[in-house]
């Protein structure tokens, strides 16, 4: 098939001289017959723990948490699953470890999303040390830099049918020796003034502390970043007084400017990244948080993995096709060129922004996450933005397969009315003195590696990829599944080359459709 690729030209961030980061696989995880695992989400989220050299891994097929060994990393081995489906669903792990003492954190979101979940606290063995009840499907957990803490995103997410829509909120839980003191900071007495230009758009008589829905959490310091992604913003938290001291709203990215194109259809058979008259909204699912020199001080800085998000809850639903809205023709006057299928119309919009005069039409389009990452300073405004870069890196070294899906093979293009590549998570790493973002492209299955040093001069390092493309496979036809590699990229973690079983840094990657866990030796060469 003779397939249009459009002129492509990398913009200059990938240019010049910089370190070269390469991504070697050395072991795979699973837990389980590879057809069985097939978009099962068997591996969402992994830690690792350098005191025992295992890691824990999110099993959401099995609602259990599996532990293994990968103290020899290019043969990893299951030590143990822990069944945790009498409370739930686990959805996130982290782990912290102080000496030879382990202690293993699990966020379990409850049955039923109408009820409250808990936070289970076990040892590095998986026996059962406390559980803690806290908000509605806490959805991730991360320990702070000393381990006397855990900061929880309770999402809050409405029940299926939208007969419940809990609130959201963030748990703090401090730890003193064998003792969990829980505290919940709720969003009820938030005004509309607190949350000035963040997104809140449920139905008719939601409330703020029900419209805002905490994702992912990010520690720096004394303060922690949470996405709320349908919210596009992020909420910063005081943690020596356990108060939010900002809700952040994050603002938009214009896709008619340079820099920001990208492939808007899905029918056209073709390669088409190009600028088009619609404003991304950033809705980052994934955040990590570090320090940086700005000039002659040091600050902090959130990274951002900018995937988008909508809302689907019984009959309720916040996105359309843009071919199926009523554009205004003031605003639009080629409407019916711009609707057509190869161009703007079937691309996936949000219908609840755009109808600026309130006369029941748009008259301007929005869409879903940015397919790209960025870096904000901790007051929320834009450092650094990757634009086109992920889309266009794809598109110049994998044209057969720009745009593809995780769970089907031959899938060329699939993705380009949704989310493109789909950035879902960010990890940190130092190496050399270098900090090195990691971000997890989920539909395309590949990690991007960028120099994030200085947040104002960003360069990319490195590419990981470890799918085979020739395989072929659909959900009906498996038999051959367990060689198209890792599919899907949802958890990531850095192993420093202290920490390392193998004396050198790690990247481990959980990927929810293959249900593998893999790990890779990082190496830089400049």
């Amino acid at each position: 098939m003779n397939r249009l690729i459009l002129p492509l030209i990398l913009p200059s961030l990938v240019a010049g001289a910089y370190a070269e980061l390469s991504l070697e696989p050395l072991g795979t995880a699973r837990n389980g017959d590879p057809a069985s695992l097939f978009d099962a989400s068997a591996a969402e989220i992994v830690k690792f723990d350098s005191a025992t050299n295992q890691m824990y891994v999110v099993n959401g097929s099995a609602d259990a948490l599996d532990i293994f060994d990968v103290s020899t990393p290019t043969a990893p081995s299951l030590v143990r699953s822990v069944d945790l489906s009498e409370l739930g669903n686990p959805n996130s792990v982290d782990v912290f470890s102080r000496g030879h003492r382990t202690r293993v954190a699990v966020a379990v979101g409850a049955p039923s999303k109408a009820d409250r979940g808990h936070v289970v606290f076990l040892n590095g063995e998986g026996d059962l040390l406390d559980t803690v009840e806290v908000g509605y499907l806490p959805d991730m957990l991360t320990f702070n830099e000393n381990g006397t803490m855990v900061v929880v995103a309770n999402e809050g997410e409405p029940t299926d049918d939208y007969a419940v829509d809990p609130e959201g909120s963030i748990s703090i839980i401090r730890i003193r020796g064998n003792r969990y003191h829980h505290r919940e900071i709720t969003f009820g007495g938030l005004t509309a003034d607190d949350v000035e230009g963040v997104r809140i758009s449920g139905p008719e008589g939601t409330t703020i502390a029900q419209d805002l829905e905490p994702e992912y959490v990010a520690i720096s310091g004394q303060h922690a970043f949470v996405t709320c992604q349908e919210n596009n913003a992020v909420i910063k938290i005081n943690l020596t007084e356990r108060r939010i001291a900002a809700v952040l709203p994050l603002g938009t990215i214009d896709h008619s400017k340079l820099g920001h194109a990208l492939d808007v259809s899905d029918k056209d058979d073709a390669i088409r990244i190009a600028n088009w008259p619609i404003q991304g909204l950033f809705m980052p699912d994934g955040i990590a948080a570090y320090r940086a020199r700005d000039g002659r001080r040091t600050q902090t800085y959130f990274v951002t993995a900018n995937e988008g998000d909508a809302r689907e809850w019984g009959d309720y639903t916040d996105e359309a096709r843009i071919k199926s809205l009523n554009l205004d023709p003031s605003a639009f006057p080629l409407a019916e060129t711009l609707q057509l299928d190869a161009h703007l119309g079937r691309l996936a919009a949000i219908t609840t922004e755009g109808d600026i005069d309130g006369d029941g039409d748009y008259d301007e389009l929005y869409s879903f996450g940015t397919r790209s990452f960025s870096i904000f300073d901790e007051n929320g405004t834009l450092v650094f933005d990757s634009g086109d870069l992920l889309e266009t890196y794809i598109a110049t070294h994998y044209p057969e397969d720009f745009n593809g899906a995780h769970d089907e093979s031959d899938s060329f293009d699939s993705r380009s009315d949704a989310k493109g590549p789909e950035p879902e998570t960010v990890t940190l790493g130092e190496i050399d003195g270098h900090t090195y973002a990691f971000i997890a492209l989920e539909r395309f299955s590949g990690i991007a590696v960028f120099d994030i040093t200085n947040p104002h001069s960003v360069t990319m390092s490195g590419f990981g990829l470890n799918r085979d493309f020739s395989v072929s496979f659909d959900e009906d036809h498996l038999e051959n599944f367990g060689a198209a590699g890792d599919l899907g990229p949802e958890g990531l973690d850095f192993v420093s080359a202290k920490d390392s079983p193998t004396g050198q840094p790690l990247l481990i990657v959980a990927n929810e459709v293959s249900g593998t866990t893999t790990l890779y030796q990082i190496s830089v060469t400049e």
